[in-house]
């Protein structure tokens, strides 16, 4: 199993594309911009989407690669590409984005009985089976209902917190398993504090407390940062002096899981 970042940013500017991994290569995690960067045959070969939340900078790329991909898969006579979410996550696509005024209602196209678009419903805690992979979903603490990812690789889980503030949960059930990678997002420097506690994001600060609850020595990337912020941030975190193996993630990484 490999997971490669195709985006890895809090926004948008040159070079920086917003939050979206892809495991081998047919399961997306989180659906960015950074997903406009696969080659159509790429994007063909995507058979589910995991949804961390709702918000456009992890699922605008979801209603385009739909539009892409519609007729070759269809020529094709392949199923849905299946989206999983939170049940909230879910029906704010429905209400907002496949409502036929921000876009076409692609869970109904090209029609109702073979559209390209399936919506599938989980809960934190549920482990997913897809082609063999295991994948648990994790508690997170947002603005908006949310979760995390950790996936069973033979070195232990490579985790992903999506988007997060300080969440006891999650470090609960982190040190019920073995932790290889930990991509966590820290969004805003330590001068943007109340921010980052009103949006429920981390700072370095917050990131400190938080990786303190992680036992051992992990490989930890962080990810979210908004650009040029990259430098403040990751310099604040240097500061910590943690124990945990801390670096900035980066689009175009491939983190081999096996």
């Amino acid at each position: 199993m490999k997971i490669r970042v195709l985006g890895c940013s809090g926004a948008i500017a040159a070079g920086f594309k917003t939050t979206a991994f892809l495991l081998d290569d047919d399961v997306l995690i989180d659906a960015g911009t950074g997903v406009g960067d696969l080659a159509l045959d790429e994007l063909a070969r995507i058979d589910h989407i995991l949804v961390t939340h709702s918000h456009l900078d992890h699922v605008l790329s979801i209603p385009l690669l739909a539009d892409s991909v519609l007729r070759l898969r269809a020529e094709a006579g392949r199923p849905p590409i299946q989206v999983h979410g939170l049940p909230q996550t879910l029906e704010a696509l429905r209400q907002h984005i496949f409502n036929g005024v921000i876009w076409p209602d692609f869970t109904r196209l090209p029609s109702a009985e073979r559209p390209v678009l399936s919506l599938h419903a989980f809960e934190v805690g549920e482990v997913l089976e897809l082609g063999g992979r295991r994948v648990e979903v994790l508690s997170a603490a947002h603005t908006v209902p949310a979760c995390g990812f950790a996936i069973a690789g033979p070195r232990g889980h490579w985790v992903f917190t999506g988007d997060t503030g300080p969440n006891p949960a999650l470090w609960a059930r982190l040190a019920q398993l073995q932790v290889s990678h930990l991509v966590i997002e820290t969004a805003f420097s330590n001068d943007e504090q109340s921010l980052a506690d009103l949006s429920r994001h981390l700072s370095p600060a917050r990131l400190g407390v938080e990786l303190a609850q992680l036992a051992g020595s992990v490989a930890v990337q962080i990810t979210h940062i908004k650009p040029g912020e990259g430098l403040a941030v990751m310099e604040e975190i240097a500061a910590l002096a943690s124990r945990h193996r801390i670096e900035a993630l980066v689009a175009g990484m491939v983190m081999d899981l096996d």
